[in-house]
């Protein structure tokens, strides 16, 4: 039992400590997930607030009176005078009422473009409110880069729709800032503005330069809760990956950062391979162990009952022997005492055995022997009797072969006596009286039972043979 319940001990401990550096290895998972989105969504942030800053800057210097007075050149120096602070920065343009190119932050006579078709245009064109905007992935017509166009309204004295200032912020920006996060191979970084459009995705880069996952299950829940994580199936390649999301502070942005469920528990199952091998090692070990030393217990404890029986045994009969007759008598003998019972006993000789011996050899003694044993044997149909080699029923009739044929009628003689223990004696008085019994069966010609009187002095004429049993 021992030897069982170790080994499942074992697995139990075991089992709960690798539930438990599973758990670990996910808490590792959030907190470093929430680490890297912290400093990410601080990153895009800071950098969206200093062009918005310089964007401001902007539309308060474009209401300086005097502004008009002034020669172009040293006004579009008065207007920008703040976006040398935004390094990220990459164009920035002031677009008249029409959408034409008024002033260029990088050159002056600013370059010629017309952004009047654009959808940031169009919006604050609609609205006064707007306040900043962010534009979905677009290509620039001035630099050929995908971007990102950050805007605000400027209004005429009054308050009439002016123009717009704009300033745009490359894609790879946001590649320099994820390369220095380790995600893993399956790893991934994305960002979404609140229609579902995806403004990048790292490490791989978007298939199309502005898709929209407005119907996807993972982004509604990214845009219905704002902040938190969950375990969810990415649908572009099927892997399962930790989500932990969250806005970028006030803006309409949406951050995620995706661990693949795989290699977060990749150590974790690293170490539930080893540490499982050696649990089951061991326990095999045990195990085997506890089959052996059973065994050998087993083994012994055969042995030990064997020999204890064959101290108890007769060897050539395999009737009880003298020392466990003599303990059987006694119990019996106490018993009957205790019962107030009577208790007879039988002695039993085998007739002319010596002329067995002589004439056919101890061979042909000793299968008369064990034959008068099994006559004896099976005679016995009580519990409580015994059958012992010297004391024993009457057996007439048996024939043993030899060499030459049969060997002739076997014969016994039987010393009979009765006692009972309530009235005193021993065990070894009643066996005297049997066997003074016995001798008198013999005086008077064998193949006979005498039973002995109740004084010490047998009965002086013989009976013809009967079976009997000791009881």
């Amino acid at each position: 039992m021992v030897g069982i319940l170790a080994p499942l001990g074992m697995v139990v401990v075991c089992s709960l400590m690798l539930l438990d550096l599973r758990r670990d290895a996910w808490d590792r998972a959030e907190q470093t997930s929430r680490n890297l989105l912290q400093v990410i969504e601080r990153d895009i942030d800071r950098n969206v607030e200093i062009i918005d800053l310089a964007l401001r800057a902007v539309v308060e210097n474009m209401a300086l009176p005097g502004l008009e007075t002034l020669e172009p050149q040293f006004r579009q120096r008065i207007l920008f005078d703040r976006a040398v602070n935004a390094k990220d920065l990459g164009v920035m343009l002031v677009l008249d009422e029409n959408g034409d190119t008024a002033f260029d932050a990088a050159a002056w006579p600013a370059r010629r473009v017309n952004n009047a078709e654009r959808v940031y245009f169009q919006a604050h064109k609609a609205r006064a409110d707007l306040g900043l905007y962010i534009s979905q992935p677009l290509v620039s017509q001035l630099t050929g880069a995908p971007i990102i166009v950050l805007s605000r309204r400027i209004d005429k004295p009054d308050g009439s729709f002016g123009g717009v200032v704009l300033g745009s912020l490359s894609l790879s920006y946001f590649s320099r800032l994820f390369d220095r996060i380790e995600l893993g191979r399956a790893g991934t970084i994305n960002l979404f503005l609140h229609d579902g459009t995806r403004i990048v995705r790292y490490p791989e880069p978007n298939a199309e330069l502005a898709p929209n996952f407005a119907t996807s299950p993972n982004v509604q829940r990214f845009l219905r809760d704002g902040r938190g994580s969950f375990v969810g199936l990415t649908p572009s390649d099927s892997i399962e990956r930790l989500y932990t999301f969250t806005q970028v502070g006030t803006l309409p942005l949406m951050l995620n950062v995706a661990l693949s469920t795989r290699e977060i528990e990749a150590e974790w199952r690293l170490k539930a391979l080893v540490i499982g091998c050696i649990v089951l090692a061991l326990c095999g070990t045990t195990m085997g162990l506890s089959l052996l030393v059973g065994g050998e217990l087993r083994r012994r404890n055969a042995v030990e009952a064997e020999l204890a029986q064959l101290s108890r045994t007769d060897v050539l009969t395999a009737l009880p022997n003298r020392r466990h007759f003599e303990e059987t008598f006694g119990r019996l003998w106490a018993a009957a005492r205790l019962a107030g019972g009577p208790l007879a006993l039988l002695v039993v000789d085998a007739d002319h055995f010596k002329r067995y011996n002589d004439r056919h050899g101890h061979a042909v003694g000793d299968l008369v022997l064990q034959a008068l044993a099994g006559a004896l044997s099976a005679s016995a149909r009580r519990p409580s009797d015994l059958v012992a080699r010297a004391v024993h029923e009457a057996v007439a009739g048996l024939a043993v072969e030899a060499e030459g044929g049969d060997i002739g009628p076997i014969t016994v003689s039987i010393g009979l006596a009765a006692g009972l223990p309530l009235e005193g004696g021993s065990p070894g008085d009643l066996f005297r009286r049997a066997d003074a019994a016995l001798y008198e069966a013999k005086s008077l010609g064998r193949n006979r039972t005498c039973p002995a009187q109740s004084g010490d002095e047998p009965i002086s004429h013989a009976q013809a043979p009967v079976p009997v049993a000791a009881t």
